[in-house]
């Protein structure tokens, strides 16, 4: 799933008027991170940001969908965001502040030898 640069540019900008943000290429998209927290991810034409049972209901509520990076297979915690919502600075905040403290609570894995 290529991701295009304007859009990777636009999300980046936008994500930046409410924490700072890098991201990593990986597998054809785009990892984001605040820190070193691995919040969201950005692959073809979407931004999905992290869940867990704390804020899975919010999108469910919206009826976006999960990331599941094969046609057939498991699916991975982070649901799709509306693109629009980055135009609502306050709104948007809200919904990253969830993702990353999520990406927080996860436990690190230990680096193997």
């Amino acid at each position: 799933m290529a991701v295009r640069k304007e859009l990777l540019d636009y999300i980046l900008e936008q994500l930046e008027r409410v924490t700072p943000v890098r991201a990593k290429a990986m597998f054809g998209g785009y990892g984001i991170y605040a820190g070193e927290h691995f919040f969201a991810l950005v692959a073809g034409e979407s931004l999905y940001l992290k869940v867990d049972d704390t804020n899975r209901p919010d999108y469910e509520r919206l009826g976006t969908r999960i990331f599941q990076p094969y046609a057939e297979g498991m699916a991975l915690p982070y649901f799709e965001l509306p693109l629009d919502m980055l135009e609502d600075t306050e709104e948007l905040r809200s919904w990253v502040e969830k993702s990353v403290d999520v990406a927080r609570r996860k436990p690190k894995k230990k680096k193997g030898r």
